[in-house]
């Protein structure tokens, strides 16, 4: 049931609870004080218009049909003659009930100024309009009499605006106050519930690739490099405290500046949303004078990311182009976001999961296979002399159980493995490497170049995945001595290799070969390349290549130790 349903359902109660009660109220007042015929009609009547109002009191139509025709029935059945005035206090019912479903639903009312009053008294208007009503018809009965029947009309009328106030004062009271009964720490969960069905229904709608950033990145580029004739042009995005470079475009090898406190142009693009012009260098390999182009990519008044232009020309970026450049980003700012949102979505859920496999992992199996142990260690102190056969085969599956034991913790350790925001994605691989030197016996070769320039998110936990996987098949299927780690990080360029000097390709098993296709998978998902190539005179090399257009005339480490 949705937030709003329930609400809904537990007005339900105090308002037919009140229409019960006051019907019931002005039956006894009527068989008092009048004959018992008028009552039975009056009442018949009343009932009738009363049902609308009673099974459909939040409908927006049918509820405020139904509260209307009890007002009129109710005046009218006070005017039609002497002694049914004990019809009045029935207003309650109607007007109160306005009070409490009448408005907007709680969830389509607008966060405007117009609409400010509105959202802080639902129901009032209706309730007023309806006491309105009341004391017109009462007001014009008046106007038609005189005397004594005069004088009865204008307290009747009196009566109808006093309870029509009452009853709105009690309706708005109710209404904030089941409002806020709402469980509320539900309350986040139904939202998110809601977002993320939506997000599945729009992301089963779209083409293939069009959530990826990377894509949406490079389309950007491509179509700014289009629009406006310009040597180099980047996106970046915020990533922790930093920019991330999501995509470039350049002949030459373009390091971006991705601090915002280093660069006042990019700072008050991104402060007060405006595209802005300079004539110094975004790169920070380049001092000459440029002309240089920064638009704000914004999306409901949002700034995510920056769109970055130069050609090596002293001559500004004219007002034209700049409106071109505008135009043609069109929503691309709007798709963008989305895709980081979902990015960020997929990456919290399946950090989320490894770390619950994790814990499942630690708290059972890994906890029964020491008990295992120590049940064998047992077995083997209580064996008698003379049974060397059996203390053998114990030793064996003992030294499996081990074997198992290490396996488990590595496999731990990969699954709570995560790139610190702080340390960076070679700090990770290299903390990894070194532990996987460690249990195998590995003579580890690092090689690491990282700067401040950070990557994606993303990117950076699926390349640490990647390394990892690297790095677990020399371990368990290589048999290799060495293990040689090169991590070159220059956004948007990535390039990891993992290079052992084991058995080769054909030591591989069937989980080797199932290890390749998960790092395959995991490279085409971050636009990447994968390449598996036999290391002479043995071994194998794994190399993953990120934006390899961004760093031309790079040479491999491999290629330089052959």
């Amino acid at each position: 049931m949705s937030e709003r349903d329930w609400v809904r359902k537990r007005r339900l109660v105090p308002s037919l609870g009140l229409r019960l009660v006051l019907f019931g109220f002005v039956l006894v007042r009527g068989l008092i004080t009048t004959d018992p015929g008028s009552v039975a009609l009056w009442g018949a009547l009343l009932a009738i218009a009363s049902i609308p109002a009673t099974i459909a009191a939040p409908h927006p139509v049918l509820g405020r049909i139904g509260r209307l025709a009890e007002v009129v029935v109710v005046v009218f059945g006070v005017m039609a003659g002497h002694g049914v005035g004990w019809l009045l206090p029935y207003l309650i019912a109607p007007i109160g009930g306005a009070a409490i479903f009448g408005g907007l639903p709680d969830d389509t009312r607008g966060s405007g100024d117009h609409d400010r009053l509105l959202n802080r008294y639902p129901g009032l208007l209706e309730a007023a309009v309806l006491t309105l009503v009341a004391a017109i018809a009462f007001g014009a009965g008046i106007s038609a009499v005189s005397g004594e029947q005069a004088q009865r009309h204008a307290v009747q009328c009196a009566g109808a605006i006093g309870f029509g106030a009452i009853a709105a004062t009690v309706g708005h009271w109710l209404r904030n106050l089941l409002h806020a009964e709402v469980p509320t720490g539900a309350r986040p969960y139904a939202e998110a519930a809601a977002l993320l069905t939506q997000l599945r229904a729009v992301a089963r709608q779209l083409p293939g690739g069009t959530l990826d950033p990377g894509g949406i990145a490079t389309d950007i580029v491509q179509r700014l490099r289009g629009v406006a004739s310009a040597d180099r042009a980047a996106v970046l995005v915020a990533s922790g405290n930093r920019l991330a470079v999501l995509a470039q475009s350049a002949e030459d090898r373009a390091d971006w500046e991705t601090s915002l406190p280093a660069n006042a142009v990019m700072a008050d693009a991104w402060a007060d949303q405006q595209p802005h012009t300079d004539s110094s260098s975004f790169t920070r390999s380049r001092t000459s004078r440029v002309a240089a182009l920064v638009v704000p990519l914004v999306a409901e008044r949002r700034t995510i990311g920056l769109a970055l232009l130069e050609r090596d020309d002293p001559d500004q970026f004219t007002p034209d182009v700049v409106d071109d450049v505008l135009v043609g980003l069109g929503s691309a700012a709007v798709r963008l976001e989305t895709a980081l949102l979902f990015d960020e979505v997929r990456s919290l859920a399946t950090t989320e999961e490894r770390q619950r496999l994790a814990r499942e992992i630690h708290d059972g199996i890994a906890q029964e296979l020491a008990m295992l142990g120590y049940g064998i260690d047992h077995a083997l102190a209580q064996l008698p002399d003379g049974a060397d056969d059996t203390a053998e085969q114990l030793q064996e599956l003992r030294d499996e159980v081990t074997r198992l034991v290490t396996e488990l913790r590595l496999s731990l350790f990969e699954l709570r493995s995560e790139v610190d925001r702080a340390g960076g994605l070679t700090t990770a691989i290299a903390d990894y490497a070194r532990t996987i030197g460690a249990s195998a016996g590995l003579r580890v070769h690092l090689s690491l170049d990282e700067g401040g320039a950070r990557l994606p998110a993303a990117t950076e936990a699926e390349l640490l995945r990647i390394a990892q996987e690297a790095m677990t098949n020399a371990r368990k299927h290589a048999r290799a001595e060495n293990l040689w780690v090169t991590c070159e990080i220059d956004p948007p360029f990535a390039r990891i290799e993992v290079t052992d000097d084991g058995k080769g390709l054909g030591a591989d098993g069937g989980d080797g070969r199932y290890g390749l296709t998960i790092m395959s998978e995991r490279a085409e998902r971050i636009r990447g390349s994968l390449e598996i190539r036999p290391r002479h005179p043995h071994g194998t090399t794994v190399a993953v290549l990120l934006a390899a257009s961004a760093r031309p005339g790079s040479v491999s480490s491999e290629a330089a130790r052959e």
